[in-house]
């Protein structure tokens, strides 16, 4: 399974590719893997400033909805449109073009907190 190292982790699959203060935040290959064909995503919290682990969105499998939540605190500055019409790049390219929403971190402090590309396999191998 791909578990970029350049990316931080979520307890809840979800990753966070940092660049400067700001973040691009998906979910990661094992979550698309256990949702199945991704159907719908919905992001309603464009331009709100969210506290880490509040839900940022949901997104919709053939069998399931799953709520998204924050790896860390900020403002959600962008949300990617191409979901709009083609959701299924998730499935195909969960760690580049699937990316869902992107933010201004707002508390940097709490990177520290997300889990290592290492840590996050250990969690979902067990």
């Amino acid at each position: 399974m791909n578990i970029p190292e350049n990316l931080k982790y979520t307890k809840d699959h979800e990753w966070l590719r940092i660049e400067g203060d700001e973040g691009y935040i998906g979910v990661t290959e094992f979550a698309q893997k256990e949702l199945g064909d991704i159907v719908f995503v919905e992001v309603e919290t464009l331009e709100e400033t969210l506290e880490k682990e509040e839900v940022f969105g949901t997104i919709e499998a053939v069998k399931t909805v799953s709520d998204m939540f924050m790896p860390v605190s900020g403002e959600v500055v962008e949300f990617n449109e191409s979901l709009e019409s083609n959701p299924e790049i998730i499935n195909t390219d969960p760690y580049g073009e699937g990316w869902i929403i992107k933010i201004k971190i707002t508390k940097p402090d709490e990177i520290k907190e997300l889990l290592s590309s290492e840590k996050y396999k250990e969690i979902i191998e067990e």
